[in-house]
């Protein structure tokens, strides 16, 4: 693979919610012309296209949607990566002008879920469970071994296994991490919804499957996304305004869950995510305490828990006490979540991995307006698709 830098020039996203006026090609299609608009360039500039669709995905969305933004006859790879869908685009756009063969690219991240639960759940868990149990690992007696590709029990669950295995990780904790990301939504037009909860209104919603309460959960719901990829060589015949503004990919990673011959009851939501983080560090030579903020898949309160270990965004087992401590809050020690998150800005399955991406983008160039975390200029995207797939992104703000 050629020994070149890949650069963000343009990125959008549409705000999240349901939209019923507008079907799925018209989601993608207004996060893909801003996203060019946004870069200075058109889609006749493009040399390759990626597009990240779950629920569609083999209908052909990406040659569908070059028929609303122009059709210029460049490969379309469609992508299908459950939660990481969108940022596998992103990977396919990425290799395509790392290797040489395109000197930009468009990836698009579609989504139209309306009302369709919580990521199939059905089976629920309750605190009396859990508490007559006596023993962290029981809590999902039924859901925990039948009902384990329902992703609340899967997160959970997880949730509870590192509960279990470290100190100061209890239903409170988790629940801090809900309330957080509500807080940050209040600043963030494009969230889904925007408002702020207390501890306890967290804590007392309805059980989902413990300890994941309703407002611990995120959202189902319609959106695009999109981001302008390009060549180090073909970024300096650009114009000042458009150098800039540009973020640097320092580095993109992708990995799956390894072969164990450990009996597996369920999907493991930890390993992929430490492997990619560690190669992502490695590649860009950026430390986690280098990081000004993350956007991290926090599809429950649970997951976002067990990935502030997993990113090594605290010491190892102390997830708990960074939580306790607002580290990851706007003016804590590594803000996360600061969009929102899945929780509060919604969770359209396609679309969230490039979302992620705009979001980082937006702040490393100082365009985040009264969410804007400043100062910023390393920031990092993390997405994870059970299936199993995890995606890392690192950015850096331009220095020319």
């Amino acid at each position: 693979m050629a020994d070149r830098d890949v650069w963000i020039i343009g990125t959008h996203m549409t705000k999240f919610g349901r939209f019923p006026d507008k079907d799925l090609i018209d989601l993608g299609a207004v996060a893909a012309l801003a996203a060019l608009a946004d870069g200075g360039v058109t889609i006749q500039d493009m040399d390759v296209m990626g597009a990240g669709n779950l629920f569609e995905a083999s209908s052909g969305v990406g040659q569908r949607l070059q028929k609303q933004i122009g059709q210029t006859g460049i490969p379309v790879y469609n992508v299908a990566n459950a939660c990481a869908t969108g940022a596998t685009a992103v990977r396919c756009v990425y290799m395509a002008i790392k290797s040489g063969e395109a000197e930009m690219g468009l990836a698009v991240g579609l989504e139209k879920m309306g009302k369709q639960g919580l990521l199939g759940a059905s089976a629920r868990s309750d605190k009396k469970t859990y508490e007559a149990s006596g023993r962290y690992g029981a809590v999902m007696s039924v859901e925990g071994r039948l009902g384990t590709t329902l992703m609340p029990g899967v997160f959970a669950q997880a949730g509870m296994e590192y509960a279990g295995q470290h100190g100061g990780v209890g239903f409170e904790q988790f629940a801090k991490v809900a309330e957080k990301n509500h807080a940050h939504s209040v600043l963030n037009p494009l969230a889904q919804y925007q408002k702020q909860f207390s501890l306890e209104e967290v804590m007392n919603a309805e059980m989902m499957s413990y300890p994941n309460t309703l407002l611990m959960c995120c959202p189902t719901g319609d959106g695009g996304a999109a981001v302008v990829l390009v060549s180090e060589e073909k970024l300096k015949t650009l114009s000042d305004d458009q150098r800039k503004r540009a973020v640097k990919i320092s580095a993109s990673v992708m990995t799956s869950d390894p072969w164990t011959d450990a009996d597996q009851v369920q999907p493991d939501v930890n390993t992929l995510t430490r492997e990619a983080a560690a190669t992502a560090y490695e590649i860009s030579g950026v430390d986690p305490a280098d990081l000004d903020l993350v956007e991290l898949h926090d599809c429950f309160a649970t997951a976002e828990l067990l990935h502030y270990d997993n990113l090594q965004l605290c010491k190892s087992g102390e997830a708990g006490k960074f939580i306790d401590e607002r580290g990851p809050w706007r003016d804590g020690t590594t803000p996360v979540n600061v969009s929102g998150g899945l929780i509060s800005k919604g969770h359209p399955l396609g679309a969230t991995g490039i979302a992620n991406l705009y979001e980082v983008s937006t702040h490393l160039r100082g365009e985040a307006g009264d969410r804007q975390i400043h100062g910023a200029t390393v920031g990092l995207t993390h997405v994870i698709g059970l299936g199993s797939a995890c995606a890392i992104h690192i950015l850096e703000k331009a220095t020319v």
